[in-house]
């Protein structure tokens, strides 16, 4: 069996971004905005299949953000997106992403691994410990004070369900479980592979215990540098290797002016100005997933993109930015859009060569 694709030969990795949620990552009002369309997503996944891209992540999102749009109230369940991407696609992985407390272990294990049979060991799963209480509220549960304390005996369950071949109890804190078995197990051995996006310290230690690879904002490149110093450190202490991809959202035009006036449209002037500042609220209380410096002075970036790092610009410009990326310690980076479809293939045309040409796409 081929490793999986995050694994693959390309100095630099790809993957797109909360594609099964309405508006993407973005924040904004302006009529073209993604609508996740069950059509277009599927026509998208393909195209990000036949580019070599290595991997298709969604947003686990329960309840919308309100304001005009009510962004990511429209999103699509991410165990059975993934399995019906993984029967249309030959090459990319393809991720779900679980908030732990909604979602029980033993469930989460037999879905994952369904996953990985229907696309043959492309299946990983992105751990999320869940941040906003009103989506808590929606299954009548509160969130954990020590909810990656809950992640890390979650994780525990679903590594011991692949490992074991008879049945076993499990007495935890957060789960007591009895005679818990489960097959098939996944086509990838131990497990499928695990992203995480962790900020804070909690749940840093958690990914360095839990995850192969780590997902994080920044501020700007240089600051990047110094998380990937940090998980990287937490992890060796553990004797484990963990890798770190940045997340961006992406305006790629044939002109910088051109780019930035598209940048100032959709997420200054016709930013969902509602959803933003709960957004932002929200997260800045509950989450802990952005350096302080992005909460006070990137409002514009979770218009944008979700509080993640902007890529604005002409090809050239944007390859650049990637290239500062791969030499910070980057192993890749998520790319969103404000619509995947319409943005997607002058993307592929113009940035990939440029990448292949840098040295850090092979093919």
């Amino acid at each position: 069996m081929s490793p999986h694709p995050v694994y693959g030969p390309n100095p630099f990795k790809l993957g797109i971004f909360s594609a099964n949620a309405d508006g993407g990552l973005t924040l904004t009002t302006v009529p073209e905005r993604w609508q996740a369309r069950w059509s277009d997503i599927t026509r998208l996944c393909r195209m990000a299949d036949d580019a070599g891209f290595e991997f298709f992540l969604p947003i686990a999102r329960w309840k919308g953000f309100g304001g005009t749009t009510n962004s990511r109230e429209h999103s699509f369940e991410t165990f059975t997106f993934a399995s019906a991407l993984a029967a249309i696609t030959t090459k990319i992985g393809i991720f779900s992403t679980v908030h732990v407390p909604m979602v029980h272990p033993v469930y989460a294990a037999k879905a994952l691994a369904t996953v990985d049979h229907v696309s043959n060991g492309r299946a990983g799963l992105n751990i999320v410990a869940g941040w906003n209480p009103d989506e808590f509220a929606m299954f009548g549960i509160t969130a954990e004070a020590e909810r990656y304390a809950q992640a890390l005996e979650w994780y525990q369950i679903i590594s011991k369900i692949y490992l074991e071949d008879k049945p076993f109890d499990f007495a935890g804190k957060y789960y007591q479980l009895k005679n818990v078995s489960g097959k098939p197990k996944p086509v990838q051995g131990p497990r499928p592979v695990m992203f995480n996006a962790a900020f804070g310290p909690p749940g840093r230690d958690f990914a360095a215990q839990a995850s192969d690879f780590l997902l994080t904002t920044f501020s700007d490149i240089d600051a990047g540098k110094s998380h990937i110093t940090d998980i990287t450190a937490r992890a060796e202490k553990l004797g484990h290797s963990l890798g770190v991809f940045a997340t961006a959202h992406v305006v790629c035009r044939a002109s910088q002016d051109e780019a930035e006036a598209y940048y100032e449209r959709y997420a200054v002037t016709e930013a969902d100005k509602g959803a933003v500042d709960y957004h932002m609220t929200q997260k800045q209380k509950f989450a802990g997933s952005h350096d302080e410096a992005t909460f006070r002075l990137h409002a514009k970036r979770f218009a944008g993109g979700a509080g993640t790092y902007p890529l604005i610009g002409t090809p050239r410009k944007i390859v650049d930015e990637m290239i500062r990326m791969h030499e910070a310690g980057f192993a890749g980076t998520t790319v969103s859009f404000v619509n995947y479809i319409d943005e997607l293939p002058f993307f592929t045309k113009e940035v990939l060569p440029l990448l292949r040409e840098a040295g850090l796409r092979v093919k």
